[in-house]
């Protein structure tokens, strides 16, 4: 899965045209503390609560006023390891998401996050998971199984993410190992690209630290 499969329909982005107020508006509404700013398709920038509430006058609109922005965005074909990653980082309630030319198509939330993970089961029986990246007609399940095995871990499920402008795949791994080193390791000596791997605890530990941020700001 790619961050465009996860794309929430339901938030609208604010105009230059639209006022502080509308903006405090829709955040209440739509329970963020994020919301983007768009002129056409093109992104603008993120606005946050905070900035909102510290304007002159909520009653002008946006484009008449000093509002410093941030800018975080993901392109609408990373995978949702690389969104995770970036919430995180930059502690969003949301994310943009942007196409190849830079255009904004939707925005991503922390919420559409955590519901994909619940329904998806993807640490169930998991202890790790590793993420590589290979050229596709290099995939071969079965050697990088061998491999795996011979440090003694075992995969429990995999999934592909393509990516056709470069020709190559993200492959998830759930690993059964607690302790990736070795594997990671070996791996490694073997010419393959770990994009990205996780111990089960480290990941849900920051996915819980992220809900109990977005239960916080409900008040529930």
């Amino acid at each position: 899965m790619i961050a465009k499969d996860l794309i929430n329909d339901s938030f609208p982005p604010l105009k230059l045209g639209d006022t502080g107020l509308k903006a405090i508006n829709w955040m209440e509404e739509f329970h963020v503390e994020h919301l983007p700013i768009v002129d056409g398709v093109e992104y603008v920038g993120l606005a946050t609560e905070e900035d909102i509430l510290k304007l002159r006058s909520l009653e002008q609109p946006l484009e008449n006023q000093s509002l410093p922005l941030i800018k975080p965005f993901v392109r609408f074909n990373q995978p949702i390891f690389e969104v995770v990653k970036r919430m995180s980082k930059d502690k969003l309630s949301l994310t943009p998401v942007l196409d190849e030319a830079d255009h904004y198509i939707g925005v991503i939330t922390l919420a559409d996050i955590l519901k994909h993970y619940a329904d998806s089961g993807l640490f169930e029986d998991a202890n790790g998971v590793i993420v590589l990246e290979l050229p596709a007609k290099d995939y071969l399940l079965s050697t990088i199984a061998h491999l795996i095995e011979q440090e003694n871990g075992k995969i429990i499920s995999s999934y592909i993410t393509p990516n056709p402008e470069q020709e190559n795949l993200d492959l998830t791994l759930k690993i059964n190992q607690p302790d990736l080193s070795r594997i990671l390791a070996s791996l490694t000596r073997h010419g393959y690209v770990v994009k990205e791997h996780y111990h089960q605890n480290e990941f849900m530990d920051d996915i819980q630290s992220r809900y109990d941020s977005l239960m916080n700001y409900l008040g529930i």
